[in-house]
């Protein structure tokens, strides 16, 4: 059954992240580079792709010069390639010997004044970063996930997918479509579960909206109510594997006040 619940209120438990091999799909932005951040600082080997180098290698040296001795990698991956994504997921597992995690943080927004000024060129554009990059990762990480034996896949969405509005058809829809397709995720999970016992979950994280201290810097006087700071974002993420994967797969967890 999904459920809807809060993220929990305490604070993160790196030590259960140590040693594990966890991939950071679009990583280049700033919640992936916050991510990839707190990862390292947990102990992970941070497996990190982006389709921007330049952004890419960015936050890599970034939470390499943060934590000496971290492993954190970049790779520069078109995540719209399914057999690019598949090579991704294989060269990883068969480099680290295992996979923990893969978090994905592909983004992009597209809207219009109105419902009626919609142009379905957006949609084109959103259903490929929104769902395709969402089936090529987990259709490619599934088993090594399930393999781990604490897999987690992670998918941060939007408040939008449940509440579109307008303007906002086309990003909505493409949202939605990829929580469906992480909840069938989570199902497939659950029904392959060894003697019952889960070895891999599949979660959403929800938010209104993303902030960044480089955000703020650029508009002192906004407000962003209800936004998520991607470093709150990127605690929520290490949290996860701490949590028993029965409690994680298949849930929406809002990280917004208000549902």
């Amino acid at each position: 059954m999904t459920s809807t619940t809060p993220a929990p209120p305490e604070g993160p438990r790196l030590g259960a992240l140590r040693g594990a091999v966890v991939a950071v799909a679009g990583a280049g932005g700033p919640a992936g580079h916050a991510a990839l951040l707190r990862l390292a600082e947990a102990g992970a080997t941070v497996v990190a792709a982006d389709a921007d180098a330049q952004r890419l290698a960015e936050g890599v040296d970034a939470a390499r010069f943060a934590h000496g001795g971290a492993t954190v990698t970049g790779d520069t991956v078109d995540l719209l390639d399914p057999a690019a994504t598949r090579a991704w997921a294989d060269r990883t597992e068969k480099e680290f010997g295992r996979v923990d995690g893969l978090v994905h943080l592909v983004g992009g927004w597209r809207g219009s004044a109105s419902f009626a000024e919609t142009d379905l060129a957006d949609w084109d554009v959103l259903h490929d970063l929104l769902v395709r990059t969402v089936q090529h990762t987990s259709l490619a990480f599934e088993a090594a996930l399930a393999r781990g034996g604490n897999g987690r896949y992670v998918l941060v969405s939007a408040a939008a997918a449940g509440r579109p509005t307008a303007g906002n058809a086309a990003y909505a829809a493409a949202k939605a479509a990829a929580e469906a397709w992480t909840l069938a995720l989570a199902d497939g999970f659950r029904r392959t579960a060894p003697g019952g016992r889960l070895a891999a979950a599949a979660t959403i994280l929800v938010v209104k909206a993303l902030v960044s201290q480089r955000m703020r810097d650029e508009r002192p006087g906004a407000a962003f109510a209800g936004f998520t700071d991607v470093t709150d974002l990127a605690d929520e993420i290490c949290r996860l594997w701490a949590r028993p994967t029965e409690d994680v797969n298949g849930t929406r967890q809002w990280l917004t006040r208000t549902p």
